[in-house]
């Protein structure tokens, strides 16, 4: 899924609001990133409707997607929304949960997730550090492409060691 957010990213276009909903699997396993309705090219300039509402949806969303802050929309927040897809994937839930939108976008802006090795112990303590790194409240701590993410999980897969290091006590 993230090279194929990779790829819309080289073509110019932001998805807004990947979430497991618009992830299909084939038979075989294979995922396709589905339902572009939110995208927009990288040098539009707003992140909301015309009539004012925000796009994508809250438990997803990056704190700039979640707070109106249209001009801070980059490739970031496509990265952002990878990273709490996999961190629903090790945890069973979303990064920010809450009783109503308002409450999972005030936890989006000013909330830290919990890692998700806390959650759940069984989860290897890199992968929780490459999910945590995806979700950092600034773009520029985030991965800087969904490529270097990519990569990241490929150095995890293979045993090497990962660059993202946790954020010491």
């Amino acid at each position: 899924v993230a090279r194929a957010v990779h790829h819309a990213h080289q073509h110019g276009i932001i998805h807004r609001d990947i979430k497991p909903g618009n992830i299909l699997l084939d038979e075989s396993g294979e995922p396709y990133l589905t339902d572009f309705g939110l995208a927009r090219f990288v040098e539009e300039n707003t992140g909301l409707t015309g009539s004012h509402m925000l796009v994508g949806t809250a438990n997803y969303m990056a704190p700039e997607q979640a707070d109106g802050r249209g001009q801070d929309i980059t490739t970031a927040v496509d990265v952002h929304a990878l990273g709490a897809v996999l961190y629903e994937m090790l945890t069973g839930r979303p990064p920010f949960v809450g009783n109503s939108m308002a409450e999972i976008l005030r936890g989006v802006c000013e909330s830290e997730p919990v890692a998700p090795h806390v959650l759940r112990p069984e989860v290897d303590r890199d992968l929780s550090t490459i999910c945590l790194k995806c979700l950092e409240k600034k773009p520029s701590r985030r991965y800087g492409s969904a490529e270097s993410l990519v990569e990241e999980l490929e150095r995890w897969q293979e045993g090497r060691p990962i660059l993202a290091r946790p954020i010491s006590a």
